[in-house]
């Protein structure tokens, strides 16, 4: 009896401390200016966090959730700072990725890069979707660092979008990037939001393509780069 007694008094504890905490992470976020913080156009996303974590706060309460039980406390917090890895692609731009990693090269046969793994959240449901990209192109004196292939695909992939978007996003930036006789992008993904919802069909994929310059004028060009595509 003394044992039930004593486990009862460490649980009254514990759950005593959860609360404390949670009310100190509660009164920590009304102390902020939620609304001021979302106007502010000049606010860098980490300065963001805080009416982040109050969102995400809101959002367990809405679907009936308690947000100060112990293994949600911290959740708002951690999904936040997921949520801005994410979507760090709209703090990146071409130029700093590239980091003058293009070269003069007098090489004009096609390059490929194949099977870039690619991680994305679809901005109609804010689930992930996962594939891998395959680029090429036709070099015009000038070729880019391997690295920053992989590199243009991150800058697209991390922001909400759509695959149709993202796979011609990544064949201009190519193309602004080393002005290519032409340049070819594949991406095969699976999106989540057909997985965990909806139709719920597991095992299919979705396919996109975008052609440009010598890539979509010239079809045994197009067949070539979607040979090496294709072939393991």
């Amino acid at each position: 009896m003394e044992a039930l007694k004593n486990s009862k008094a460490v649980a009254g504890s514990a759950v005593n401390g959860d609360d404390a905490e949670c009310k100190a992470i509660t009164n920590g976020l009304r102390t902020i200016d939620v609304d001021s913080l979302r106007r502010s156009p000049r606010l860098n996303r980490e300065e963001m966090l805080p009416a982040m974590m109050e969102s995400y706060r809101s959002l367990l309460s809405d679907v009936g959730e308690d947000p100060c039980r112990q293994g949600l406390l911290k959740t708002p917090e951690r999904a936040a700072k997921a949520f801005l890895f994410f979507t760090k692609g709209y703090e990146q731009t071409l130029e700093e990725v590239l980091n003058d990693a293009i070269f003069d090269e007098n090489h004009d046969e096609m390059v490929v890069v194949k099977d870039i793994e690619m991680f994305s959240m679809c901005e109609h449901h804010l689930v992930p979707f996962i594939g891998k990209v395959s680029i090429g192109y036709l070099p015009n004196g000038k070729v880019l660092g391997l690295s920053k292939l992989a590199r243009i695909v991150e800058i697209y992939s991390r922001r909400l979008q759509v695959q149709e978007r993202l796979t011609k996003q990544i064949a201009l930036a190519v193309c602004e990037a080393v002005e290519p006789h032409g340049v070819g992008v594949v991406v095969e993904a699976t999106h989540m939001c057909m997985v965990m919802r909806g139709v719920q069909k597991i095992n299919a994929k979705t396919v996109t393509s975008a052609m440009l310059g010598g890539f979509r004028d010239d079809s045994k060009t197009r067949e070539e780069f979607l040979t090496f595509v294709r072939t393991p």
